[in-house]
């Protein structure tokens, strides 16, 4: 049995917590502890009463979510709110959250991860916010059909808006929603880009401008991180851990 304090102190040095800006809802790190320690890691993308059933049944006493709790803080603790913390207080499982932590660290990160998916190496900052980069840019040789298809047989389902180069010099990530990260491209002079999701406005701008987009779901760009940080923490101190998919299609 491990110490909470010893994991939560180690992924916050780990992710390097204090250096990424977040929304005030995000409340990155430790949100919920337990009286025992920590005998099995798990991961999982969102907060929810199932992945918290599965993670109590599973045996998992940390467990570590990409999207956390209290996004719309403060709220009455009734109704499913209320049976997510009876869940995992009731099953000594203590949860750890980490968003843009886990989006731009550049080993951990899943927009690291989502380049190296393509074989490239994520050495430019994309998408900088109070100086730390949330997304990240490859040089590429890659031409566009084989981008393509090494998205597709990495993903389910992959919506492919191709108006760009046909052998793009770089290509941009950022996982989950990517609405912020189009103005980037434009700005930066990149013309593809990777990324969960986009609204429907974009389609035209994306013909207009010359940009090729791959949506390649939110919640299936963003496993990514937290698998990547729950296996490193299980490696540090010697701890089994499990992810806990949730077939989450969007």
């Amino acid at each position: 049995m491990v110490p909470l304090h010893d994991l939560t102190a180690y992924c916050d040095e780990r992710t390097q917590r204090s250096l990424y800006s977040d929304a005030p809802g995000a409340f990155n790190g430790l949100q919920l502890a337990n009286h025992r320690g920590v005998s099995k890691i798990g991961a999982a993308v969102d907060v929810g009463v199932v992945p918290f059933r599965a993670a109590v049944a599973a045996g998992v006493d940390f467990l570590i979510v990409h999207h956390g709790m209290f996004w719309d803080q403060p709220r009455a603790l009734t109704g499913p709110h209320f049976d997510r913390l009876a869940t995992l207080i009731a099953g000594g499982c203590a949860l750890y959250s980490s968003h843009l932590p886990l989006d731009g660290h550049p080993e951990l990160g899943n927009n690291a991860i989502l380049a190296r998916q393509l074989g490239l190496e994520p050495t430019l900052p994309f998408l900088v916010r109070d100086g730390q980069p949330i997304g990240w840019a490859a040089a590429s040789t890659l031409r566009r059909d084989s981008v393509r298809a090494a998205l597709e047989g990495a993903y389910p389902r992959v919506t492919a808006l191709e108006y760009g180069s046909a052998a793009p010099a770089r290509i941009a990530f950022c996982s989950g929603s990517g609405n912020s990260a189009v103005p980037e491209l434009l700005r930066s002079g990149i013309d593809t880009l990777v990324t969960g999701e986009l609204r429907e406005e974009w389609f035209p701008v994306a013909q207009d401008y010359g940009l090729n987009l791959y949506l390649c779901g939110h919640y299936a760009t963003e496993v990514h991180g937290v698998q990547a940080l729950a296996a490193d923490v299980a490696r540090r101190f010697g701890l089994p851990w499990t992810f806990l998919r949730t077939e989450n299609p969007l």
